[in-house]
């Protein structure tokens, strides 16, 4: 007889979930073959994911959800395994992820603090760590977050890359982030590479906007391979990903109007570089 693995359901949401998965699939009388060959898996493949040996792929759990009757219910495999890979993210934003990894175009507004996209590691770090001193995250979790976020924007280090157009609010750059300042320094320094390169636009929407600003909180606008648009906003507590064509083309026309009344991007440059100059 096969040596059977105990598993701990409290060492890790990785085991949390193979172990959800096993009894699952005990309680149905099938064998790990069975069930392996139902998915379109190898046996040594479901064995790793129920020893928590290694993670399950996001197909591999929607395979589950389906075959199980679990797909878009709360009990689904696939809304844990967000859990596990996205932690406390705002609803909407890990399938905005996933879009953002294959769009054509990324268009980015932000308000009072530099986007993830553009962020170095020592900028988000210190975001983190204010969040582990709120009590908000614990820091193993602040730790995969900024890991995340380097991962996230190497993903889009592609051939052919992504256009992105971002425009920051001047409260961005006003708003000193960590206590050395080497770290508004380095992320100033990083905000004019990125505007140097070929594929990229970088402007400062300046407070002398005034009304003029058309959004008041950040927005997120993705054009994907087949030419749809789908836009996320967030707020402090909550996140919208929106499909919906006659919402999200009045945030495209608002964000060139945006760009329209914007300093072009060598005016925004030379106020980033005036900044950085500035730091003592």
């Amino acid at each position: 007889m096969a040596n059977i693995k105990d598993l701990n359901p409290d060492e890790s949401p990785q085991a949390a979930l193979g172990a959800r998965l096993r009894q699952k699939r005990l309680d149905l009388g099938l064998k790990q073959k069975e069930l392996a060959q139902k998915l379109g898996y190898s046996p040594t493949q479901l064995s790793h994911t129920e020893t928590g040996r290694k993670m399950a792929t996001l197909r591999f759990v929607r395979k589950i959800d389906m075959h199980f009757g679990l797909a878009g219910t709360e009990e689904s495999f696939e809304r844990q395994w967000r859990e596990i890979k996205f932690g406390a993210l705002l609803e909407g934003f890990p399938e905005y992820l996933e879009l953002e990894e294959r769009a054509a175009e990324i268009r980015l507004f932000e308000v009072g603090v530099i986007p993830g996209l553009l962020q170095t590691r020592a900028y988000a770090q210190v975001l983190a760590d204010a969040a582990v001193e709120r009590k908000d995250i614990t820091p193993e979790k602040a730790a995969e977050r900024v890991e995340y976020l380097i991962k996230r924007q190497q993903a889009l280090d592609r051939t052919p890359p992504p256009l992105i157009f971002a425009v920051l609010d001047e409260s961005c750059l006003r708003r000193p982030i960590g206590d050395d300042p080497a770290v508004m320094r380095d992320q100033f320094a990083h905000l004019i590479k990125f505007a140097r390169l070929p594929h990229t636009s970088l402007q400062i929407a300046p407070y002398t906007l005034g009304a003029r600003r058309p959004f008041n909180r950040p927005v997120n606008l993705l054009t994907l391979p087949d030419r749809s648009v789908v836009s996320y906003l967030e707020s402090q507590a909550q996140g919208q990903l929106d499909r919906e064509l006659s919402s999200v083309l009045p945030r495209v026309r608002n964000y060139h109007l945006l760009q329209t009344e914007s300093p072009s991007q060598a005016e925004s440059v030379a106020m980033i570089e005036q900044l950085r100059k500035g730091i003592t």
